[in-house]
């Protein structure tokens, strides 16, 4: 590729040795750099010119969540719970919580696999997924999805054959739990059942609706060589577009909407269970038992989570103003700080993931300051000076950068050496050289897209895409994930390659997803071409054309995701789901528009349902 001749940027299979001891906090490499700074200038004595540079801007507006309003916010553990019962002791109030729900775990514990059919077995199954409960489940379902598939040699505990929705439901629920040679066993059975549910289907039918619904949703789960199944997917959601909907609940239909607009296994988590938990208990069979949970459970989540928020955020965002980043000389940044641990959240929502979010929510606020220096405000020159940097990871080595350049090289210094110690000290794993690598690769692939824009020239897409799942910078987020998860051994981090297959998939669906919403803004304000103009100038095609070349290469890097998940290592088993959820992530900021730059309509919304209000009980 072409990218190779600009610098050997990425060998894929070349694995990282570690030490099996911490370092010390003390060594060289761990010391905190403390530097006094002049006020910041454009350009540092060495490139001071009579002319000043050409610097672009993006007019990004200014952060829509107020200083002030994020430290008004209350620390209680259960704030927004216990609102609704004024005048009761917060600790008694946590503890009955804590009781209500450990009763109702049990009876639902009890209730799995208990339903009178298996197709009942499988919606209740279905149903404490979507909820959001499953993580408090997952060996008892687990255990019933491979009884189910053992019992399925005995024909008189089959799923009958006409039965779609029954099949496509077995089929996905495998496949979401890694009970994979099992799935693809399945896939046969379920194209043979929608074969035969074609031939009499009946779009009035609430049943054979059901099963086209099903098929729809299980079809987004397919892999590479499962065209068939892609094809029956298709085919499905053309046959639930044509209901006569006059037959049908409100409450169906809008399911049917919500699944069509976008699909169950493309969400992001947090906001579908939110969603659902509305749906369901609208639904005339609805088990009470399971939406008392799901109510009581997603409070009480929601609770830890805003203690979280605001433990963390009070100092992220001391540490963030602090740094001086957002100041009038550098005013074109990005400024998202609740923006970000909403991305860190969407990514790694699991409670055991708190040490994450709060490293990837400084994280992200710096790549987007990075970003933004590189696509916007950066000359060509600063930027090799400002790679260099990074590279050599030594603080000499940022005195000859401008100054706003040497706030932020340092800035990162302290940051991610102070997180790889503070794990250092708690692990005593040495995750540093990790987490360079990654941030240095970052560096080098952004530089690239500055040279491009620099000489005018715009790559094919194989070589914007080869560089651009990295300039995104999901492999630092993604490899920052796995160096911060408690399941972290030293044989872990041994065997982590740069970069599994895995991790280029999940990011290039995040920069085509930021790419439909984004490149035309980028674009106007003279950026690198994007995925879009890159097909459009390659293939000579319209920008229509292009746009929906891009959404069809999203459903192929999506079916080689779902591949690489259902062969997973031990080692990244328990990331699983940071590998979906970053680019679900990533949809969901970009469906409507480019909810990261502009997020004062649908982001805000969503910060506040997931964050900020809690359900009624």
């Amino acid at each position: 590729m072409a990218l190779y001749l600009h610098f050997p940027l990425l060998p894929f299979k070349t694995k990282q040795t570690v030490l099996s001891s911490s370092p010390s906090p003390s060594s060289p490499v761990f010391q905190k750099i403390t530097v006094k700074f002049q006020p910041v200038s454009c350009l540092s004595t060495a490139t001071t010119t009579s002319s000043s540079p050409d610097r672009r801007t993006a007019n990004f507006k200014p952060t829509i969540w107020d200083d002030s309003y994020i430290q008004s916010l209350p620390i209680d553990f259960m704030y927004n719970i216990t609102q609704v019962h004024k005048g009761i002791n917060t600790f008694t109030q946590e503890e009955k919580y804590i009781h209500q729900r450990n009763k109702l775990k049990e009876k639902v514990r009890s209730s799995i696999g208990q339903q009178h059919g298996l197709i009942e077995q499988l919606e209740f199954v279905d149903a404490l997924c979507q909820l959001g409960l499953d993580y408090h489940f997952h060996l008892e379902i687990k255990n019933l999805l491979c009884f189910i598939i053992s019992s399925m040699e005995d024909e008189n505990n089959s799923i009958e054959e006409n039965n779609l929705n029954g099949s496509a439901l077995l089929f996905r629920l495998l496949r979401e739990h890694g009970i994979n040679n099992a799935s693809i066993l399945r896939v046969n059975a379920l194209i043979s059942c929608f074969k035969k549910e074609r031939q009499n289907f009946n779009q009035n039918h609430g049943h054979n609706v059901k099963g086209m619904l099903s098929l729809y949703e299980a079809s987004y789960l397919a892999v590479e060589g499962e065209e068939e199944l892609e094809e029956a997917g298709k085919l499905a959601m053309d046959h639930l577009k044509c209901i006569d909907r006059s037959l049908f609940t409100q409450q169906f239909i809008e399911e049917i909407d919500h699944a069509l607009e976008l699909p169950l296994h493309w969400r992001m988590s947090r906001l579908h269970t939110r969603w659902f938990i509305d749906a369901y208990g609208r639904r005339e069979n609805f088990n009470p038992t399971l939406l008392e949970l799901a109510k009581l459970d997603f409070n009480m989540f929601f609770s830890y989570l805003f203690h979280e928020i605001l433990m963390h955020l009070h100092l992220i965002l001391r540490w963030w103003r602090n740094l001086g980043l957002v100041c009038e000389e550098l005013d074109f940044v990005r400024d998202r700080l609740v923006e970000n641990y909403l991305m860190s959240l969407g990514t790694t929502f699991q409670p055991n993931f708190w040490r994450c979010r709060k490293a990837l929510t400084k994280i992200i606020s710096l790549v987007t300051t990075i970003d933004d220096i590189y696509d916007i405000y950066g000359t060509l020159d600063e930027l090799k000076l400002f790679t260099n940097t990074i590279e050599e990871w030594k603080i000499d080595a940022s005195q000859q950068l401008p100054d706003y350049m040497k706030i932020c090289s340092i800035t990162i210094f302290n940051t991610i050496n102070d997180i790889a110690t503070s794990f250092s000290m708690e692990k005593a794993l040495d995750i540093l050289p990790c987490l360079k690598r990654a941030w240095v690769d970052f560096f080098k692939s952004q530089l690239l897209e500055a040279k491009w824009y620099h000489i005018g020239y715009t790559p094919t897409l194989d070589e914007y895409l080869e560089n651009a799942w990295v300039s995104i910078s999901g492999n630092i987020g993604l490899t920052a994930a796995y160096c911060l998860s408690d399941d972290l051994t030293i044989e872990s981090l041994n065997s982590l390659e740069f970069y599994p297959p895995f991790i280029r998939y999940s990011c290039t669906i995040v920069r085509l997803y930021d790419d439909l919403q984004t490149s035309k803004a980028e674009i106007k304000r003279r950026d690198v071409p994007k995925s879009i103009q890159c097909y459009m100038k390659e293939k000579n095609v319209s920008e229509s054309v292009a746009q929906d070349y891009i959404k069809c290469l999203i459903r192929i890097y999506w079916k080689k995701l779902n591949q690489e998940c259902t062969t997973i290592s031990k080692f990244w088993e328990p990331f699983r789901n940071a590998l979906v959820g970053c680019p679900r992530t990533a949809q969901c900021f970009y469906q409507h528009r480019d909810g990261y730059a502009e997020s004062n309509h649908e982001t805000k919304d969503q910060i506040n349902c997931i964050i900020i209000e809690p359900i009624e009980l």
